[in-house]
């Protein structure tokens, strides 16, 4: 089913949701690539409008809406609690759920496709791309505190949606099945990242063998803490909302922090070629350290804390290996541009994991001088 047709029930859809007042207009927005998102406006009795997100889900990728939405709407519901004993405001900094007419939290339409729908939250604005440092240091606080609001939720009663995604044990099993298959016979012309990857398998395991001992606690992940998923003040420019709740999961809190350095601590973009310009800095390190430090410092073991370095490199590791795997595998999960967009990739991300090594017991200062000013 192509994404036209797929949209092609949005009146039935819409008329099937518990909207306030009478939908009046609908149009696209925004520039996601999974789900389809539209506004809709509904007019009020005191002449009025009132604006929600409604999105086609996209279940070729997420097979499994109904236990998508569970997760989303025990997290919204948990969050909106605890905003309101903060003395927050509920409506603007969390994203709430607007059930469907027969109280579900989405509607699964004539042709099979399911839909949901939000609250739309006004005067706020989001950015692609970090453009200063403050903007990196503001996204530490809103997924810092994302962290710090769910760290007593009960994760293990969320569903994993993506079956063993920063499991590095396992990314790296299928990178070793990928080598020894060699089906599109690329091995022979990546012999260095294979050396590289290789002299670096006893690291793979560092934080899956953790948590599974009981020394890194199981926590809600939110495993795409880009720049783009947070919603900013129109005025004030803070940090007030985590949105994009797809792959919220159980996991390691350190995961999030990880995967925040990997991309947004890089001097260069993820597929340069030019590997002299790729480093991580330790001025956005130190920017991000403080600001996830600041607002979920308290809530964090030492142990969980003490190794947000490792889960950077980590987190930086397993993704050059995903890389890697697809390009020998034949580029079939990323989407490429070029015949080695995949390998280019992979490099980037291994000169990173080269870089901060270098930097390690920097980065570990760096921490350490933050944990200290919680004290």
């Amino acid at each position: 089913m192509n994404r036209e047709h797929a949209c092609s029930k949005i009146r039935e859809a819409i008329s099937n949701m518990d909207f306030a007042g009478l939908p009046a207009e609908y149009y696209p927005y925004g520039s996601g690539h999974i789900n389809d998102t539209f506004v809709v406006i509904c007019k009020l009795d005191n002449r009025t409008e009132k604006r929600y997100l409604l999105q086609r889900m996209n279940h070729s990728i997420f097979k499994e809406p109904e236990k998508l939405m569970e997760n989303i709407v025990g997290i919204t519901t948990f969050l909106r609690a605890k905003i309101i004993e903060h003395g927050g405001n509920p409506e603007r900094e969390t994203l709430n759920v607007i059930p469907a007419k027969d109280g579900k939290p989405f509607y699964l339409d004539s042709i099979g496709s399911y839909w949901r729908s939000y609250q739309f939250i006004d005067n706020t604005i989001s950015y692609d791309l970090v453009e200063k440092g403050e903007d990196f240091y503001n996204a530490a606080v809103a997924f810092g505190r994302f962290q710090r609001l769910l760290s007593d939720y009960p994760a293990h009663t969320l569903h994993e949606t993506i079956k063993n995604f920063h499991n590095t044990e396992i990314r790296f099993r299928n990178l070793l099945t990928a080598i020894s298959e060699d089906k599109f016979n690329r091995a022979r012309d990546v012999r260095k990242e294979i050396e590289f990857a290789l002299s670096r398998e006893k690291e793979a395991g560092i934080l899956v063998e953790m948590q599974n001992r009981g020394e890194l606690p199981l926590r809600v992940t939110h495993n795409d803490t880009k720049l783009n998923n947070i919603l900013f003040d129109l005025v004030s420019k803070k940090p007030i909302c985590v949105i994009d709740l797809d792959t919220v999961m159980p996991g390691l809190a350190i995961y999030d922090f990880g995967d925040s350095i990997r991309f947004g601590a890089s001097t260069a973009a993820e597929d340069e070629k030019d590997l002299s310009r790729v480093s991580m800095s330790l001025e956005l390190f130190e920017l991000f350290t403080k600001g996830f430090i600041e607002s979920c410092g308290e809530s964090l073991t030492e142990k969980e804390l003490r190794m947000l370095p490792m889960a950077a490199k980590l987190m930086t590791f397993e993704c050059g290996i995903r890389f890697l795997t697809d390009y020998l595998e034949g580029d079939t999960y990323f989407r490429i541009h070029r015949r080695e967009h995949n390998l280019d990739r992979c490099r980037t991300q291994f000169r990173l994991v080269e870089d901060m090594e270098k930097k390690f017991d920097i980065m570990a200062d760096i921490v350490d001088k933050y944990v200290k000013l919680l004290n």
